[in-house]
């Protein structure tokens, strides 16, 4: 019975069983790197291969690239700014008009600040809406209109004039 099992002989046993399983282990130990190499190594690069090969491919058959956009032009870029400018300006304007009366005026005061009664004042523009004495309509929407309004209009000049120079001197 001194060798009841070739994979774990007993402690006692005799030499070449012990041999037999570090040998058996060896190859194991072999094989378990063999096949990290493959996994880390090899299916990558194989990977990595034919996708590279999978894009040339699809170059080869695809369109030409299309030619390059025109440069813009600085009257482009200066009509860009503008229409955001307008664009932002009308969004804040429209903000600032949400905190007007709309059809029962004492629900301006009421939703905005607390207050059930009539607003003292109200206007759209610049945008104000005053109950019991105080502002309602933040502080910052007024001098963002202005500042909006000044760029867009500033914006719309800028490239206008550059656009009719451009156009004078034959480009």
């Amino acid at each position: 019975m001194e060798e009841h099992c070739a994979v774990h002989p007993e402690p006692g046993g005799s030499a070449p069983a012990r041999v037999l399983v570090q040998r058996r282990h060896r190859r194991l130990t072999v094989a378990t790197l063999m096949g990290m190499v493959i996994l880390a190594v090899v299916l990558p690069a194989w990977a990595g291969i034919t996708y590279v090969g999978l894009v040339r491919a699809r170059r080869e058959n695809a369109a030409p690239p299309p030619p390059p956009r025109p440069r813009r032009t600085p009257a482009k870029k200066a009509a860009r700014v503008a229409v955001l400018a307008f664009v932002a300006g009308g969004a804040l304007h429209v903000y600032g008009l949400s905190y007007l009366p709309s059809l029962q005026p004492e629900d301006a005061c009421w939703f905005n600040a607390g207050y059930m009664k009539e607003p003292d004042s109200s206007s759209a523009l610049p945008v104000s809406l005053v109950c019991a004495g105080e502002e309602i309509v933040p502080w910052w929407v007024n001098p963002g209109l202005l500042a909006l309004a000044v760029t867009a209009a500033t914006a719309t000049v800028t490239s206008a004039a550059l656009a009719l120079r451009r156009r004078a001197s034959g480009h």
